[in-house]
Formats: C-alpha cells, structure tokens, sequence
C-alpha cells in the first residue's frame, strides 16, 4: 500500500464546493506551508479552485527539518531518475485521490511545482494517461528528456519560470527542458526573470497567476 501524502489546504475563494484544483508541490527541504500561502495571490483568480499543497513524502536527509520528494546527495542522472521514479506513485495516488474526492477530472486540475517540485510536475503530469488542465514550474529541470519521447502519455500546456541567476538548479535547465518539451510536441512557454536566484519573484508570481486563470477557465462541457 502506497504512504498517503497530506498537507494543508485552502478552499476556494468563491466558496461552495470547489470546481478547480491547483497542487503545489514544494522543494527540498521545505513543506506543503511554503507554498499554500500563493493561494492568497492566485485564489482571486481562480475563485473555484481549491488549492492544496501536501508535504513530501521523505524526511530531508541534507536539514534537521523539511521533506523530500527524493535524495539529492548522489546527482548523477542514474541516481536523480531513480529517485523520481520512486516518488512518482506517490504523486499519481495523491492526485488521483484528491481528483475523486472532489468529483473532479484532471482537465479540473493543475499542478505547480517550485524547484524538485517542478521536477516532480513534469515527470508525473507529462506520464498520466489523461491531460491536467496545465503544468506550472518553477526554478526547476526536466528529469531524463532522453525519455520523453517514449514515456510521453498526454501534453498538458505547460509555462517555465526561472531566475537567471539560480545558483540552485542552472538557469540552462529553462532552455534545455523547452526544447525537449517542444520536441516531444508539448505545448511550452517559458518566462526567464532578470537577475532572480532561486525564488518566485513578482513578475514570475504574476504571469503564473495568469497561466492559471487561461487553463482553469476552459469552459467545460
């Protein structure tokens, strides 16, 4: 039986039961309370959407503190797609859960990651076999482009944020990721912000909140 991911949760701006979903996945070390608080910036618009943002499923093993979606102490691509690939059932049962417990389907849902959360989105959300309504990352890299093409199961829109002065996960991982994204036929826009290190910065928060709003206001049938 896989662990069950949790963390906190905000409902929906325009009250009732929520009609939208955005899971934020946060990066090493931290929790789901570093990125619950973009709902206060996002929620205005997406006013149905609940957002969600649960821990990851490891203890940090480079901080006394915080959660891991996976190891980064060996970086070797090997050890780095490992890794992902152990987490990924974890992320798939969150999202299905939290789908089904709402009624929602994954045209309702998008994912934002920060940094290995954005790893995260894009290895699972680029393998599941239905579309989410779109894939949100921050200052993070594609994990095995080389196996994109062959893994590949849907092509949510995806936007790439990334400060060009990382000193984290290398400003590069933006250019890299479009271009094996655009390859595998995956719609991709990117947005490099001046002189940010490893953070959202307000132009990022911005154009995120507006990718947002585009892909969870498609009207449904």
């Amino acid at each position: 039986m896989l662990m069950a991911l949790s963390g906190p949760s905000r409902l929906p701006v325009a009250g009732g039961k929520p009609r939208r979903l955005v899971i934020l996945l946060h990066g090493l070390g931290a929790d789901g309370n570093d990125l619950i608080g973009l709902q206060q910036y996002w929620g205005p618009l997406v006013p149905e959407a609940e957002f969600v943002s649960p821990n990851a499923p490891f203890p940090c093993d480079m901080a006394p503190y915080g959660y891991q979606w996976f190891s980064v102490q060996d970086r070797t691509p090997a050890a780095m797609l490992g890794g992902v690939r152990a987490a990924a059932p974890l992320l798939d049962a969150f999202i299905d859960d939290e789908l089904q417990k709402r009624g929602l389907e994954e045209k309702d849902a998008a994912l934002v990651g920060f940094s290995q959360g954005t790893m995260m989105a894009l290895f699972v959300g680029l393998r599941r076999a239905k579309p989410l309504a779109g894939i949100l990352g921050y200052s993070g890299r594609l994990i095995a482009p080389d196996l994109l093409a062959s893994e590949l199961r849907s092509r949510p829109p995806v936007l790439l944020v990334h400060g060009t002065d990382d000193p984290l996960v290398p400003f590069d991982s933006l250019a890299k990721a479009e271009t094996a994204l655009k390859t595998a036929g995956v719609p991709v826009e990117t947005l490099a912000c001046v002189g940010t290190e490893h953070s959202i910065d307000p132009e990022g928060l911005q154009r995120g909140g507006g990718f947002l709003r585009e892909v969870l206001s498609v009207p449904r049938p």
